[in-house]
């Protein structure tokens, strides 16, 4: 299983959010220094998620992002306001290992069946979920679509890798939904699952490898010091 830290970015900074809500945010400082420092910790992999390009649907954060990539050389994915082929392009070109489609593989199938016939497994799609259900919009409106659903339609596109984010978990340091991505993994054997929001404990990492994810997005947990990345890694191997 992998392990992937994730720096989120907003305003030029490396931040957490609480419950995806940018009123509650703690700031961590310059996202290429927290990169760096991670990669030094043993990480192979980084999750970054573009905040001001989630609301604006461009690449605002185009430039640090790239530098992550470039000092770290390390596999990194990026997400936030995935909505065009030009988008998935600029990104795939200034060194990332792959992008994350959130909501727009709900509103834009055509942009999304186009994205993974050209780039396959450098496509990753996002699942939002609360209560069920996918969220799209910043975790601001229903889709309407339940996750089983959701994934249905996905397997049939031929997305190879899924990274689901329970929203109830995400930021709050309360443990993670490992019963949800069991589940998920049990009905979509075909998918590699993410697992995301709420990992809090070492435990849990173990967990998560037993109930078969692929991989597990560490936030929170590793700004606070409750996990230790490395520690996390082992676990995870």
């Amino acid at each position: 299983m992998k392990i992937y830290p994730a720096v989120d970015i907003l305003g030029g900074k490396a931040v957490r959010l609480y419950k995806g809500d940018y009123s509650e945010k703690t700031d961590y400082g310059d996202p290429v220094e927290a990169a760096v420092r991670l990669n030094e910790l043993g990480a192979e992999y980084l999750h970054i998620v573009d905040l001001d390009g989630a609301k604006s649907g461009d690449t605002p954060n185009l430039g640090i992002i790239s530098k992550i990539a470039a000092k770290t050389g390390i596999f990194v994915e990026v997400g936030g306001g995935i909505r065009s082929m030009e988008t998935v392009e600029k990104y795939l070109s200034h060194g990332l290992s792959r992008v994350i489609i959130g909501t727009a593989a709900v509103t834009d199938r055509k942009f999304l069946c186009k994205a993974v016939s050209l780039y396959g497994s450098e496509i990753a799609v996002g699942a939002d979920i609360l209560d069920g259900s996918v969220r799209i919009s910043g975790w601001l409106s229903d889709s309407g679509i339940t996750i089983s659903d959701f994934m249905t339609d996905m397997q049939a596109v031929g997305v190879q890798t899924v990274i689901c984010t329970d929203i109830s978990k995400d930021g709050a340091l309360k443990g993670t939904n490992v019963a949800l991505y069991e589940k998920l993994c049990r009905e979509f054997p075909d998918i590699e699952i993410v697992a995301s929001g709420g990992v809090t404990a070492l435990s849990e990492i173990t967990e998560l490898k037993s109930a078969g994810v692929s991989g597990a997005i560490i936030g929170k947990a590793y700004y606070t010091g409750l996990i230790d990345i490395g520690k996390a890694i082992e676990a995870a191997r």
